[in-house]
C-alpha cells in the first residue's frame, strides 16, 4: 500500500521514505554516490574522510590523497557515474541537479563529449524516470583565465543546465566571476554558487547580487544576519542546504542544532540536498528522517521541505 511522506516519516520508516519523491539539487556528481560502490569496483576498502579540522581544505586532502587515485583508474570515472545515479534512484529522487567539474577533461584526459555521453547513458539506463539537469561547476581556487578555457568546451556543448561555483570561498574575489555568470545567464543556464558555508552572511548577499543567483548551495551563514535573512526571503532567494555536511565538517554540532530551523522560520525557501554521498554517507531520506528524530522539523514541515524541491518543476 502507498503511503505518504508524513505518514512514513512518522512511522521513523526509512525505507518507505525512500520511495516518496524528492529532489536532490546539490550534488556533486562524482561523489553522489556510495562509498561501497567504488569499494567494490577497486577490489579493496577505500579510507573514508574523517574531518582534521581543516574544513574545505580537508575535503580536498582526502579528494587529492584517497579519492583521485582510485578515480583515475580505467572505468572508474564510468563507475563513479552510475554510483551516483544508482544512489539517486534508490533514495527516491526524482529532480536532480548534479555538478561535473569543468576541469576534469584536464584530470582524467576525458574530452566533454565522452563525459556527456557517459552522463546520458547511465541517466537513461539506470532512471530515466529522473528529471536531470546536468551542472558544470568550476572551482574557485583556479585562475579566472584557466577556468574559461576549462568552461568553453561544456557550455558549447549545449548538454549543461546550470553552473555552480565552489571550493574556497575566501581564495579570490567574487567580482572575479562577474562576466562568466552574465554570460551564462544570457545563455538559459541557472546560475548557483557555493558561498555562506565557511564564509559570513554578508558574503551571502554579496555573491547573489554580483552573479545574479538562482540559488545558493549551503549559504547556512545567513543564520548570522537577520538583515540578510529577511533579504533572502523577501527576494525568494532558495538555499540547498546540506545538512549531514556540515556536521560532518564541524559547522554545527547535529541534526538539532542545524541552522536550517532558524532560516526556515525566517521564511527563507530551503532545501535538503546529499552534496557528496561518498563522504557523508547518507542520502536524503536519511536526512530528512534524521531532521525530524531530531526534532529539528515536524513532518509536515519536512513535506514543505521535500515540495520546495518539485515545485519549481511543477511536479506538485
Amino acid at each position: 500500500m502507498l503511503v505518504s511522506f508524513i505518514e512514513a516519516i512518522t512511522a521513523r520508516n526509512l525505507a518507505a521514505v525512500r520511495t516518496i519523491p524528492k529532489s536532490d539539487l546539490h550534488n556533486h556528481c562524482l561523489m553522489g554516490g556510495r562509498l561501497s560502490h567504488m569499494e567494490k569496483f577497486a577490489g579493496r576498502k577505500i579510507e573514508r574522510f574523517r574531518d582534521t579540522g581543516l574544513g574545505i581544505h580537508g575535503v580536498n586532502n582526502w579528494i587529492g590523497n584517497i579519492y583521485r587515485p582510485v578515480i583515475q583508474l580505467p572505468m572508474a570515472f564510468e563507475t563513479a557515474v552510475e554510483g551516483a545515479f544508482l544512489q539517486a534512484k534508490s533514495d527516491g529522487v526524482t529532480v536532480l541537479e548534479m555538478s561535473m567539474d569543468s576541469c576534469l577533461p584536464r584530470i582524467l584526459n576525458l574530452p566533454v563529449d565522452k563525459i556527456v555521453t557517459t552522463l546520458k547513458h547511465y541517466h537513461q539506463t539506470i532512471a530515466p524516470e529522473i528529471i536531470f539537469f546536468p551542472e558544470v561547476g568550476i572551482a574557485r581556487v583556479l585562475p579566472v583565465r584557466l577556468v574559461l578555457s576549462c568552461l568553453e568546451p561544456f557550455l558549447e556543448s549545449g548538454y549543461f543546465k546550470s553552473l555552480d561555483l565552489y571550493d574556497d570561498e575566501l581564495a579570490q574575489p567574487i567580482q572575479n566571476y562577474r562576466e562568466i555568470y552574465h554570460y551564462a545567464r544570457s545563455i538559459g543556464l541557472k546560475c548557483k554558487a557555493h558561498v555562506g558555508e565557511f564564509g559570513d552572511a554578508a558574503s551571502i548577499r554579496q555573491t547573489v547580487e554580483t552573479l545574479g543567483l538562482d540559488a545558493v548551495q549551503h549559504g547556512i551563514r545567513a543564520v548570522e544576519s537577520d538583515e540578510v535573512m529577511k533579504w533572502l526571503a523577501d527576494n525568494n532567494i532558495q538555499l540547498n542546504i546540506s545538512p549531514a555536511s556540515n556536521i560532518a565538517l564541524k559547522l554545527t554540532r547535529s541534526f538539532k542544532t542545524h541552522p536550517i530551523r532558524i532560516l526556515y522560520d525566517h521564511g527563507i525557501r530551503v532545501t535538503v540536498n546529499t552534496d557528496d554521498v561518498i563522504l557523508f554517507n547518507k542520502g536524503n531520506s536519511e536526512q530528512f528522517l534524521q531532521l525530524y528524530k531530531s526534532g529539528t522539523f515536524s513532518a509536515e514541515e519536512l513535506d514543505v521541505i521535500r515540495k520546495n524541491g518539485l515545485v519549481q518543476n511543477r511536479l506538485i
